[in-house]
């Protein structure tokens, strides 16, 4: 059943994205000589270029950063038009490691779970990898959804258990409802993905009707929320530790805040040299200024 999981995340990853996406990606790709260039987020669904577009790149070779991913912002003119892009990059073999779940970490296996497209990849091999580490993410997000769900449910009703839990482990303020929105639009996605992950995963279940209901043994749903509680435990403080990084590490801060500032106000701050380099020491001078251009706008 492995390899029936596995041919419908490799399908799932030839989404048709548009030229210009494909182009950029085709860019960061060839830039760095990395294996894997991953797209996803809501301009996979709606293919629009507005906003930003999140890629994921990842390199050969071994991880060399401890605190995963290094992120980054970065402004592309293409075709006549700025495109923006907020880029995580990692090694491949770091993301396949964490796709499995063996460790601490939710952030790979739970995002990944949904929808993304390789648009890019280096050869044959690269793009199998990425594949079988995708594939592996859907086991590991069925078998906690199992455990974290309802005795009996709905497939929606398992992965919205699922969602819920990772949103309290990582740390992450969502809107109540997130996780609803997430399965309406990705309804394509994820339907059958569930019973076929269980099948793949060794969880046994039956089907009354609509309803699934997985026949975990004692000892296994146990064992499963043990390592649930160990990752929920830790995950906050795992996050908590990538933003504090992500204050003097996100290349690009300045030049994304300014243009976040200027779509939700109107309001255009200069990013001076110094703003560039210095993101957290330039943010009082960046304060006033924006405190007197709001003054201006009354």
């Amino acid at each position: 059943m492995t390899d029936t999981l596995e041919k419908r995340i490799a399908q799932s990853l030839e989404l048709e994205v548009r030229s210009e996406v494909a182009a950029y990606a085709r860019m960061l790709g060839e830039e760095v000589g990395a294996d894997a260039v991953l797209f996803y987020g809501s301009n996979l669904r709606t293919g629009s270029l507005e906003g930003v577009l999140d890629f994921y790149i990842l390199l050969p070779g071994p991880q060399q950063e401890r605190i995963w991913p290094k992120v980054s912002y970065r402004e592309w003119e293409h075709g006549g038009q700025i495109l923006r892009a907020k880029i995580a990059t990692m090694s491949l073999d770091k993301f396949a490691e964490a796709a499995r779940g063996d460790s601490r970490d939710t952030t790979i296996w739970t995002r990944f779970v949904q929808p993304s497209a390789l648009i890019w990849s280096r050869h044959e091999g690269a793009r199998t990898k990425v594949a079988a580490a995708i594939a592996r993410a859907a086991r590991v997000a069925a078998r906690f959804a199992a455990a974290l769900g309802p005795e009996i449910g709905t497939p929606e009703d398992y992965w919205r258990a699922l969602f819920q839990a990772t949103y309290r482990a990582e740390f992450r303020v969502e809107k109540a409802g997130r996780e609803d929105s997430i399965l309406s639009v990705n309804a394509d996605h994820f339907e059958g993905l569930l019973p076929l992950a269980w099948e793949a995963d060794g969880v046994p279940f039956t089907r009354e009707g609509a309803l699934l209901r997985p026949e975990l043994d004692g000892s296994r749903r146990a064992s499963i929320l043990k390592n649930w509680s160990a990752r929920e435990r830790l995950g906050k403080p795992l996050n908590i530790l990538r933003l504090a990084k992500a204050t003097t590490t996100f290349e690009g801060a300045a030049r994304y805040g300014a243009w976040k500032l200027e779509r939700h106000t109107g309001i255009k701050l200069e990013v001076t040299p110094f703003r560039e380099k210095h993101p957290l020491l330039a943010m009082p001078g960046a304060a006033w200024e924006l405190w007197r251009a709001k003054r201006r706008q009354r």
